[in-house]
């Protein structure tokens, strides 16, 4: 039986885009739940995989996203369980919180637009990101960061601005600091003006993000479905 990933969407617009599309093309099957909507998390995941999306939480937000304890509660347990996961931006700080790292509110350079991740010699071994190169392009959009992974975990990624992009607790637990399911036509929506706060020109984002897009597709593509199979070899 093909296996059925639990994914936890913490935003209206944070949904797992081209990475579930990429998933259910390689065979897992996806029940995305929307907790700020009212939607329960399950108690157990029952041995099925588990995503974390992201949003503009910090891991331990428990009074704006009051779902949040229950989202550590299935992290923690799919960790003591061996079962694969995946944690994007808030999921891979909420991951690395779990597991015993630090996130920090508002902390360094903020990153926002396609970015270039660098693969770290620890990525050689690594089941979803060999052979993906020694650069790949990914779409950021954060402020807070991790400051200290998990005890024991292995780190993978780094970037210019944000040293801690991708790093695996265990065998089958990636945290992800960008966004991988997000298409470069997103960034035409985000808000101009809170942009140039931060110093960024939505345009130039825009146009660099759609010019390494198929740099970016042709990576974190592999990468998903990747994942997948980890996925698949579930009990």
């Amino acid at each position: 039986m093909a296996p059925t990933a639990v994914v936890v969407q913490n935003t209206r617009s944070g949904g797992p885009g081209r990475v579930g599309d990429w998933l259910r093309e390689a065979g897992v099957g996806l029940d995305v739940l929307r907790p700020y909507d009212g939607e329960d998390l399950p108690r157990s995941l029952g041995g099925r995989p588990l995503v974390v999306l992201g949003g503009g939480f910090l891991p331990d937000d428990d009074e704006r996203a009051p779902w949040l304890p229950a989202t550590r509660r299935l992290v923690a347990q799919a960790l003591d369980d061996g079962t694969p996961v995946l944690g994007i931006c808030l999921g891979g700080q909420l991951l690395a919180h779990v597991a015993g790292g630090s996130v920090r509110a508002r902390h360094g350079e903020p990153e926002f637009g396609s970015t270039r991740i660098r693969l770290r010699a620890e990525a050689a071994d690594d089941p979803l990101l060999h052979g993906l190169g020694a650069t790949v392009p990914a779409i950021e959009r954060h402020v807070d960061a991790i400051t200290e992974l998990p005890p024991g975990a292995t780190w993978l990624a780094s970037s210019a601005a944000c040293p801690h992009q991708a790093f695996r607790v265990g065998a089958r637990a990636w945290g992800l600091q960008f966004h991988p399911e997000a298409e470069a036509g997103r960034i035409a929506g985000w808000d101009r003006e809170r942009l140039a706060e931060q110093g960024f020109d939505r345009d130039r984002l825009h146009a660099e993000a759609v010019a390494e897009e198929g740099a970016a597709v042709s990576a974190w593509s592999v990468f998903t479905r990747r994942f997948a199979r980890v996925c698949s070899k579930l009990p």
